[in-house]
């Protein structure tokens, strides 16, 4: 959309950006160029004009779109292909969709709200307007052991994301819940396509739903004891544009260093992970058992030590951390 190529020219600088600079540039006539910033104006652009000196952006509105995000993205993969809604199914659902129809590595898709927004083992994700939900496609070339190594680097790297944005680290309940103050404010989802015939891995999808602009009222009576947002930690809510642009650079550099870099991941993912130490409850086709949880190994799997003193490596089922959080 010309509005998109428009507002991404006006972010790339400060400076006024003339209108002939600006058709030249995109191969439109001036008009063009006039009518996408009277769309951008509408849509609650701050852009000024001057005689000869050409057009300035003042203010943004708090939104995500491609012309927001183009310029933090230039040079990447992810953000070669970006789809911005205002509401969906599940941004995992929309990319899982685009991949079987040959969506590229990179393919990201951003929606203000998801209807059947969902966790892990089927686990209704609740996703009301005033966070941010993304997903972004990836198909790495990696062995299927390697592949189940992505939930938790993407732990580190939203972690990461987060960090840049707003100066706050969260820690990481293993093994997909990111948690501040002792209550979440991000979930993660990674769902692994396959070829039918050969079994072989075709693509992965990261789906990361973070918690922003919501207040305690927005959460409800049941949910707020567990759950937290952005704007209540820091006082006010970053811009989700800002914050989808911090959050996708971080996962684009988990792209380029995955499998490789695994020892850096995974030290970082022992130093964020606030599991250990803690007794946890483990949730599973036995029923439940109480144990301690004591380390993370290769493979990004929590070891705990169990009441007789031996110890197990949980590989599937539900961790629940006994104390910390209210939800558990």
């Amino acid at each position: 959309m010309l509005q998109e190529d428009v507002l991404a020219l006006l972010k790339e600088q400060e400076a006024p950006r003339s209108g002939e600079e600006m058709s030249r540039l995109l191969g439109v006539s001036r008009a063009a160029v006039w009518k996408a910033v009277a769309a951008l104006r509408e849509e609650g652009y701050r852009i000024s004009s001057a005689p000869n000196r050409g057009y300035r952006l003042e203010r943004s509105p708090d939104r995500v779109s491609p012309g927001e995000l183009q310029g933090a993205l230039a040079g990447r993969v992810l953000g070669r292909e970006l789809l911005c809604l205002d509401t969906v199914d599940s941004t995992n659902s929309e990319a899982k969709r685009r991949a079987m129809e040959g969506a590229p590595e990179g393919l990201v898709v951003i929606a203000r709200e998801q209807t059947g927004g969902r966790g892990r083992r089927g686990n209704v994700f609740l996703s009301p307007p005033g966070g941010l939900y993304l997903s972004v496609l990836l198909r790495p070339q990696a062995e299927l052991r390697e592949l189940m190594w992505l939930t938790a680097w993407a732990g580190v790297a939203v972690c990461n994301g987060i960090q840049r944005c707003c100066g706050v680290r969260p820690g990481i309940k293993w093994t997909n819940d990111l948690i501040v103050e002792g209550r979440k404010v991000c979930g993660i989802l990674t769902e692994l396509g396959m070829e039918g015939e050969s079994a072989e891995p075709q693509y992965v999808v990261v789906g990361v739903g973070v918690n922003v602009r919501q207040t305690e009222a927005d959460f409800g009576p049941q949910v707020a004891p567990v759950a937290i947002s952005l704007g209540q930690i820091l006082g006010s809510a970053p811009r989700l544009a800002d914050l989808a642009a911090c959050i996708l650079t971080a996962l684009d550099d988990l792209r380029a260093a995955f499998p490789l870099q695994k020892e850096r991941y995974l030290a970082q993912y022992r130093s964020d992970c606030v599991t250990l130490g803690r007794e946890v409850r483990l949730v599973g086709p036995q029923g439940e058992r109480s144990a301690v949880a004591e380390a993370i190994d290769e493979d990004f799997q929590l070891v705990v030590r169990l009441p007789g003193g031996g110890h197990e490596t949980v590989h599937a089922g539900e961790v629940s951390v006994r104390g910390m959080l209210g939800y558990v």
